[in-house]
Protein backbone atom coordinates (compact mmCIF):
# COMPACT_ATOMS: atom_id res chain seq x y z
CA UNK A 1 0.00 0.00 0.00
CA UNK A 2 1.19 3.32 -1.37
CA UNK A 3 1.78 5.69 2.21
CA UNK A 4 -0.18 9.06 2.73
CA UNK A 5 -3.29 7.91 0.28
CA UNK A 6 -5.59 6.55 2.61
CA UNK A 7 -8.06 8.82 4.48
CA UNK A 8 -7.69 8.41 8.43
CA UNK A 9 -9.88 6.47 10.22
CA UNK A 10 -11.32 7.43 13.82
CA UNK A 11 -14.19 7.55 16.13
CA UNK A 12 -17.04 9.62 15.17
CA UNK A 13 -19.36 11.52 17.66
CA UNK A 14 -22.95 10.81 15.70
CA UNK A 15 -26.51 12.76 16.71
CA UNK A 16 -29.72 11.78 15.31
CA UNK A 17 -32.73 14.24 15.01
CA UNK A 18 -34.66 12.05 17.64
CA UNK A 19 -32.10 12.95 20.20
CA UNK A 20 -30.25 9.45 20.34
CA UNK A 21 -26.36 9.56 19.83
CA UNK A 22 -23.33 7.27 19.63
CA UNK A 23 -19.82 6.56 18.87
CA UNK A 24 -18.73 4.84 15.38
CA UNK A 25 -15.59 4.62 13.15
CA UNK A 26 -15.69 6.58 9.90
CA UNK A 27 -13.48 7.99 7.73
CA UNK A 28 -15.62 11.08 7.92
CA UNK A 29 -13.35 14.34 7.79
CA UNK A 30 -15.10 15.83 11.06
CA UNK A 31 -15.37 14.64 14.47
CA UNK A 32 -19.29 14.77 14.46
CA UNK A 33 -22.09 14.01 12.48
CA UNK A 34 -25.45 14.65 12.21
CA UNK A 35 -28.47 11.85 10.89
CA UNK A 36 -31.62 12.39 9.99
CA UNK A 37 -32.70 8.55 10.82
CA UNK A 38 -31.37 6.50 12.74
CA UNK A 39 -32.07 2.67 14.12
CA UNK A 40 -33.97 3.91 17.06
CA UNK A 41 -36.64 5.97 15.12
CA UNK A 42 -36.29 4.15 11.60
CA UNK A 43 -39.47 2.35 10.64
CA UNK A 44 -37.45 -0.95 9.58
CA UNK A 45 -36.69 -1.46 13.31
CA UNK A 46 -38.77 -0.01 15.43
CA UNK A 47 -41.72 -1.83 13.43
CA UNK A 48 -43.79 1.55 13.49
CA UNK A 49 -44.83 2.63 9.95
CA UNK A 50 -45.28 6.19 9.81
CA UNK A 51 -47.20 7.62 6.40
CA UNK A 52 -46.28 10.94 5.49
CA UNK A 53 -48.87 12.39 3.13
CA UNK A 54 -46.62 15.62 1.78
CA UNK A 55 -48.65 18.58 0.17
CA UNK A 56 -51.58 15.51 0.04
CA UNK A 57 -50.02 13.99 -3.13
CA UNK A 58 -52.77 10.98 -2.37
CA UNK A 59 -55.86 13.59 -2.50
CA UNK A 60 -54.47 14.88 -6.10
CA UNK A 61 -53.63 11.42 -7.49
CA UNK A 62 -57.48 10.36 -6.81
CA UNK A 63 -59.11 13.66 -7.60
CA UNK A 64 -57.03 13.35 -11.07
CA UNK A 65 -57.08 9.83 -11.72
CA UNK A 66 -59.79 8.48 -9.48
CA UNK A 67 -63.12 9.68 -11.00
CA UNK A 68 -61.94 8.14 -13.98
CA UNK A 69 -62.54 3.72 -14.85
Amino acid sequence: MKPEIHPQYKEVSVTCSCGNSFTTGSTYAKNEMTIEVCSQCHPFYTGKQKVLDSAGQIEKFNKRFGAKK
